[in-house]
């Protein structure tokens, strides 16, 4: 049993092509730099917000 022709063909991918997947690919990392971003500052907030005044009255 083989495959059939139709999946064994694989065309070359066209330079429009390889462009535009780039692009999509650039984007999808942008923005999961930005979520992870984000993700980092609403915990540090969190963590700060949490200790409360009581991290300003310590002694140094």
């Amino acid at each position: 049993m083989s495959a059939p022709d139709e999946i064994r063909a694989v065309e070359p991918e066209t330079p429009e092509v390889a462009a535009a997947r780039a692009k999509v690919r650039r984007r999808r990392s942008i923005a999961l730099a930005i979520a992870l971003a984000l993700f980092a500052v609403t915990f540090y907030t969190l963590t700060i917000v949490k200790m409360g005044p009581a991290l300003f009255d310590r002694a140094l």
